[in-house]
């Protein structure tokens, strides 16, 4: 089998016949499936980290049905997909939108961000507002995890975690299920 393959078999018995369902997880783990962006973490109301950035790289595991084909999922649609999702965040300052801890205005082409007493200009060209309340693996990987959720779900895929890791060691994933709501 397949080093990134994992099958799971459900047998279940109705009227005297015995039914397999034969379930695959594909782990895609990417050279290209990365982005870097510079960013602070706000610890609390008067706590930041420095500006920095970090050199991001996302992998995905997808679970789906074996078709009779012998594939579960089309690879090349879901490399793509977190492909794109990477270039979109690729080479940007990154501004936690939802953060209860600063606030953004707009400025002569600038966004302007106050944080505890502190005032900073980003070029709004390079800069994306995103919709998380902290720069954090842990919402990166919600915030792509969301990006992909309506395409996930065309494909027939019925659990998809997406990882996020800045560097060897710190990472985190965040995890979607056929019929469930993302919280």
């Amino acid at each position: 089998m397949h080093p990134s393959l994992t099958t799971m078999t459900i047998c279940f018995h109705h009227a005297r016949k015995v039914f397999i369902l034969r379930y695959n997880t594909i782990h895609i783990n990417k050279e290209r499936h990365k982005f870097s962006i510079a960013h602070y973490t706000i610890f609390s109301a008067t706590e930041r980290e420095r500006l920095h950035g970090h050199n991001y790289s996302v992998s995905a595991r997808l679970v789906a049905p074996l078709g009779s084909n012998g594939f579960s999922a089309d690879y090349n649609l879901y490399k793509n997909l977190i492909k794109e999702v990477c270039d979109e965040l690729d080479e940007y300052m990154v501004l936690a939108q939802n953060s209860p801890y600063q606030s953004i205005a707009e400025d002569n082409g600038d966004y302007v961000v106050s944080f505890n007493n502190e005032e900073f200009r980003f070029l709004i060209s390079d800069t994306l507002l995103l919709p998380i309340t902290n720069v954090t693996v842990e919402e990166l990987s919600y915030y792509l995890l969301d990006k992909l959720r309506d395409d996930l779900a065309k494909g027939g895929l019925t659990e998809v975690d997406i990882c996020v890791s800045s560097g060897p060691g710190q990472q985190a994933s965040a995890c979607w299920r056929a019929n469930a709501t993302l919280a």
